[in-house]
């Protein structure tokens, strides 16, 4: 907080973005634990079977993508290559249900990311350098990357939570689970807590960058001038929610 003018309606706002995002990653870490045990039973050369890999993280994420208004939009695990046979990288991710997508239309159901149909060689030949890895794998903590627009699936802005994924031993991380939460479904639920303070509000990442406002000069992706605003820390995240934000000149 930048101030000391009293915030309890903010911190409120600011405890409710902080559950969301614990919700999500109580998720991811109830995913780790059987993916790690997976990986620790691979015998054959160290490396795990794609297909029993894939069935494995199939019957954990999809659930979750299929349930009613779920909060997420896609799921999986990304594996380092040298866990999985025959594979430079490998992607068990799976999408919900999607409305009038550009790249894969509507679907009513689960939808696997098929590395094959697309030309995702320039985004996957470092992908080790991307920050919804790389972070994870220099902190060996979770991670929320974005907001950003998501073009190898759903082009809107979403949020990617991942957390790392170790192999036998725990001594090297050789992947992460991960899932996104598009920023319209985010909206869907905090909006209602964010316009119950009457002075606007803008949900922002460590770099200022707007994930949800209720000032409508500002939308999703600008940077917000908190520099002489109040701004509320929300705890075990990223973000903090800024009181009364204006656009950045930057």
């Amino acid at each position: 907080m930048t101030t000391s003018e009293p915030t309890a309606p903010v911190d409120a706002v600011a405890a409710a973005v902080g559950e969301v995002f614990a919700r999500v990653f109580d998720q991811l870490a109830a995913w780790r634990t059987p993916v790690e045990e997976l990986i620790a039973r691979a015998t054959i050369g160290g490396e795990v079977r794609p297909a029993e890999l894939d069935q494995a993280v199939a019957e954990l994420v999809i659930p979750r993508l299929v349930e009613p208004d779920a909060l997420l939009v896609g799921a999986g695990f990304i594996a380092d290559g040298e866990i999985v046979r025959g594979r430079e990288v490998h992607f068990a991710w799976w999408l919900g249900p999607l409305d009038d997508n550009p790249v894969l239309g509507s679907t009513d159901g689960p939808t696997r990311l098929d590395l094959s149909t697309r030309g995702y060689t320039e985004y996957l030949r470092d992908f080790r350098a991307l920050e919804w890895y790389r972070i994870p794998a220099t902190t060996r903590h979770a991670h929320v990357t974005g907001p950003f627009v998501d073009h190898l699936c759903t082009c809107d802005y979403i949020l990617t939570l991942t957390m790392p994924v170790h192999g036998a031993g725990g001594e090297r991380m050789v992947g992460v689970v991960g899932a996104d939460v598009a920023v319209r479904r985010l909206e869907r639920e905090l909006l209602a807590r964010f316009l119950e303070v009457e002075t606007p509000l803008a949900l922002v990442n460590a770099d200022g960058r707007v994930v949800v406002s209720t000032e409508p000069a500002l939308q999703v992706g600008q940077l917000a001038d908190a520099t002489a605003a109040t701004s509320v820390a929300c705890p075990g995240t990223p973000f903090r929610i800024v009181v009364d934000p204006v656009a950045s000149a930057r």
